[in-house]
């Protein structure tokens, strides 16, 4: 009898997951490599992401096809130590302005090295490099030019369709399915730059402790994973927030409510957004300081968190404090006019 172990295939994976059984780290790397190189079928892609979906993604399978993307991406090479990546997963369904965008802005003003990650909206109306876009910020950054604009201002925008060009074989697929799949959690753990610290918005808030231990896996230092009781993949205004903080590579899980960051809960319909330049215009008039209302607290209650994990700040609390000088003292805007000067200078062919 022979003891060799059967060859890895894709439908013998979702075999396997369909009976229950999760996919080992290197399993979920071997599935990830045939998917990125474009040798599975769109079938067996849909097939792979809904029999994952349904038994519930673990650290080992999210971690494995995490590593994967990270190598098949494009790289922006800098300095990694205190570089703060911003984002949220998505799938909500609640089409709120473009909070993780505004937040990062005003790290970077807060003096945080920041490389964002990000792209045109998959579930909302308006996606990162959507907003960046309508407020005039030029997205197409090569690795070279991002890391030259993180080097000049402090922060830069991965665009990223440009950098992970291999998740064109899973695109068709994600886009007829319709539905969250594990390549909703894989943009934000899949940062160009390598960045290590992050503020990482989800969806589901089942899951905030298992992709803060992924994030552990995956080299950061410091993370918070955050997803509000009313759904939103950011910490909300309108509701408490369980957050999953990553910190000297433990993972401690705790709710904070808004009342405890120093803000007033407020109805989660005063956070909603729009098209890219209804976006656009929110983010202005936050920076500007006319807005001071709803759309200004949920920026500080988050950029407060980024300022907080990328160690400027002693506390959440502290770090809203912090958000709200920056904006008040007129750094944030002028941090939003160097990056459109900044990556337009970049960009330009004589």
């Amino acid at each position: 009898m022979s003891n060799q172990t059967a060859p890895f295939t894709i439908p013998g994976a979702i075999g396997k997951l369909i009976s229950g059984t999760s996919l080992t780290r290197e399993e979920s790397r071997a599935a990830m490599q045939v998917i990125m190189s474009g040798e599975a079928t769109s079938a067996q892609i849909a097939g792979i992401m809904i029999a994952l979906r349904m038994k519930g993604e673990t650290r080992d399978e999210i971690t494995g096809f995490a590593e994967v993307m990270r190598s098949y991406s494009s790289h922006v090479k800098t300095e990694q130590e205190g570089l703060l990546d911003t984002c949220g997963t998505g799938g909500s369904g609640i089409h709120k302005f473009n909070i993780s965008t505004a937040s990062a802005i005003i790290a970077a003003a807060a003096g945080i090295r920041v490389a964002k990650h990000g792209n045109r909206a998959m579930s909302g109306k308006t996606g990162s490099a959507d907003v960046l876009e309508a407020l005039g910020v030029t997205i197409t950054l090569t690795p070279e030019q991002a890391a030259a604009c993180l080097n000049d201002i402090g922060i830069c925008f991965m665009f990223a369709q440009l950098y992970h060009p291999s998740l064109r074989h899973a695109s068709a697929p994600r886009k007829e399915l319709g539905v969250r799949t594990i390549f909703n959690m894989l943009g934000p753990l899949t940062n160009p730059a390598g960045a290590d610290r992050q503020l990482l918005g989800l969806y589901d808030r089942d899951r905030t402790e298992t992709v803060a231990e992924v994030l552990g896996e995956l080299g950061l230092k410091r993370a918070m994973v955050v997803s509000s009781y009313d759904g939103l993949d950011e910490i909300s205004i309108s509701s408490p927030t369980q957050i999953s903080e990553l910190l000297h590579g433990e993972v401690r899980t705790y709710t904070i409510t808004p009342e405890e960051l120093g803000l007033t809960t407020r109805p989660i319909s005063e956070v909603l957004g729009g098209e890219p330049a209804v976006n656009a215009a929110i983010i202005r008039r936050v920076f500007s300081g006319e807005e001071t209302g709803a759309y200004r607290d949920i920026v500080l209650a988050n950029a407060g968190a980024c300022i907080y994990i990328g160690g400027s700040a002693e506390s959440l609390q502290h770090g809203v404090q912090v958000a709200a000088q920056v904006i008040d003292s007129g750094s944030a805007e002028q941090k939003l006019q160097q990056l459109i000067h900044t990556t337009g200078e970049l960009t330009h062919v004589s």
